[in-house]
């Protein structure tokens, strides 16, 4: 019997794994549905099933769950993260909080598998899960030597309060998420500033991606948002350990499962935000040679920063984790 439980249910990634946990047909036997305080009551409908919300308390997290799927938040998970897994869970968590944590496993399926020297898994950044599959996929074939992402984020990454934001716009509301309207403009900005320059989300990307593909690889990157709802787009310049050519990166990204080549420039056809969004794939594409450094290439790629950046990629985890464990 599998005892699972969706903390952040009334969220926006919450309803997402909720959906993805249906169309995937994820067995489950017991499933509870946690909230805070404010969504505690509201009834939420699952395979057909409604279910009412509960408030997530410290007794609540102590009830003997199997599965823990988080998407409430650094704080919460924080406090409750820990106390799910004392009380014999495995918890897939979807905030920042663990990602970094030596001993805490950071996980996208396809290019690395959960250890579990710790029963909780954290879930990458959006912009970093996308863009380490391509990059892993190079890594298998020649090496990868260096990383530099330049981001571009949809709204939906901010959760409702960003959508309000790019819907109000046009009636010059004032924004609530960000600094500054996003409706017909760009903000070179994510999250807080660091004393560097940087960003978190920018630091955030750096540090994911040495930890998931395993080898400090010199990475930087620049994140920006921008005015679309779903679907993040990132441009990826990578450099490897040995000359090749574009088509050799094309035929490579073409007969691999894990991403979806959209590269025929002759006929405009290239990765969009606007294909991703309400798809589970990755989409690579404007594969170009950087004139500029030896062995190194251009590379557009998006994806669903809704699902797989969040709630795909948690259910994938959770699906690695049951088979694993019979």
């Amino acid at each position: 019997m599998v005892k699972l439980a969706v903390v952040g249910a009334t969220g926006v990634v919450g309803r997402k794994i909720l959906d993805v946990l249906d169309r995937r047909g994820v067995e489950i036997d017991d499933l509870t549905l946690f909230s805070s305080s404010r969504s505690a009551g509201r009834e939420l409908v699952f395979k057909d099933q409604p279910l009412t919300v509960r408030e997530l308390t410290d007794q609540a997290a102590q009830e003997g769950f199997d599965y823990v799927l988080m998407s409430a938040g650094s704080s919460v998970s924080d406090q409750f993260a820990p106390i799910f897994e004392a009380s014999g869970a495995i918890v897939i968590d979807n905030s920042s909080r663990f990602r970094n944590e030596d001993d805490m496993d950071l996980v996208v399926p396809g290019v690395n598998q959960a250890k579990l020297n710790r029963h909780i898994i954290a879930n990458p950044n959006c912009s970093t899960i996308q863009s380490v599959v391509p990059l892993k996929i190079l890594d298998e074939a020649y090496q990868v030597t260096r990383v530099a992402y330049t981001t571009y984020q949809a709204v939906s990454g901010s959760g409702k309060a960003g959508l309000e934001d790019l819907a109000n716009g046009p009636e010059g509301t004032p924004p609530k998420a960000y600094p500054y309207p996003i409706y017909n403009n760009v903000l070179p900005h994510i999250d807080q500033f660091l004393p560097d320059g940087y960003t978190k989300e920018e630091q955030k990307m750096i540090d994911e991606t040495q930890k998931i593909l395993g080898k400090d690889i010199p990475t930087t990157a620049t994140c920006a948002r921008v005015p679309v709802s779903d679907g993040h787009s990132v441009h990826i310049n990578v450099s490897l350990d040995q000359p090749t050519d574009v088509a050799s990166i094309q035929a490579l990204f073409d007969q691999d499962p894990r991403v979806v080549l959209r590269d025929q420039p002759d006929q405009e056809i290239y990765p969009q935000a606007l294909e991703a969004a309400g798809s589970d794939d990755i989409y690579v594409g404007r594969i170009r040679s950087d004139a500029t450094l030896s062995n190194t290439f251009h590379i557009w790629c998006t994806a669903d920063n809704l699902l797989k950046g969040a709630a795909l990629n948690t259910v994938q985890i959770l699906e690695e984790v049951m088979k694993s464990r019979g």
